[in-house]
């Protein structure tokens, strides 16, 4: 079985601070069968907090164009338990847990629950024994390809906002024309304009025409389009 000291070794790390990690790690069914040691419950308090404001950076960062509501929703998808889980999972942290006999006759290694508490727990372990910086990097190394390919379309979806918006005059239609792109093949910038019967509604911008074009029907209905 691994410990902690190999999740650690993936992004680079060696505990300062042992203890931290070992908590980190441990349920609390095995500090009922061993009670001189400490559960992760305090640790995943403060990594909890921390995922929160570091997911709240990248989502920011990444996504210059969304409002509040729609990073909160964004954010939410990204630390919700299953996410966590997943994250947990693929990074092997079940195999460094340290479980009482009963939980670990349940296939607690493999609890959805277990591994979303532990993976805060992580990282507030992280944060007490690195800092907040190395924090960032680990977790753009975890989560930021997932944060980038988000799909927009399943909490923004201005464009069929906008083209609800419009429905009612069948004169014509909606139509996303691309009037420049910047940048390298693997770091380019879209830009998209929104047009109805020849009229420029809004203008957007996005790392994908797919970004771009929402950023430009989220612009067009912010000016209340007629």
């Amino acid at each position: 079985m691994k410990g902690y000291e190999s999740i650690l070794n993936q992004f680079g790390k060696v505990a300062k601070t042992p203890k931290l990690f070992e908590e980190a790690f441990t349920h609390s069914s095995y500090v009922h069968e061993h009670p001189d040691c400490k559960d992760y419950e305090r640790i995943e308090f403060v990594g909890d907090a921390v995922l929160d404001f570091v997911v709240a950076i990248f989502i920011y960062k990444e996504y210059p164009s969304l409002d509040q509501g729609i990073m909160t929703k964004l954010r939410a998808s990204i630390v919700c338990g299953s996410s966590l889980a997943g994250y947990a999972k693929k990074l092997h942290f079940g195999e460094a847990l340290r479980l009482g006999k009963g939980e670990e006759l349940c296939n607690g290694r493999n609890s959805d629950k277990i591994l979303e508490d532990v993976f805060e727990a992580f990282i507030g372990a992280c944060y007490l024994d690195f800092g907040f910086d190395a924090v960032v990097s680990i977790l753009q190394n975890i989560m930021m390809e997932d944060i980038k390919n988000m799909d927009l379309d399943s909490v923004t979806d201005y464009k069929s906002k906008l083209q609800e918006y419009v429905q009612t005059d069948r004169r014509g239609n909606i139509e996303y024309q691309v009037v420049k792109e910047t940048g390298t093949p693997q770091n380019k910038m879209f830009y998209v304009q929104v047009l109805y019967e020849d009229m420029v509604l809004g203008r957007g911008q996005g790392t994908s025409k797919k970004r771009a074009e929402q950023d430009a029907a989220h612009d067009a209905l912010k000016k209340k389009v007629k």
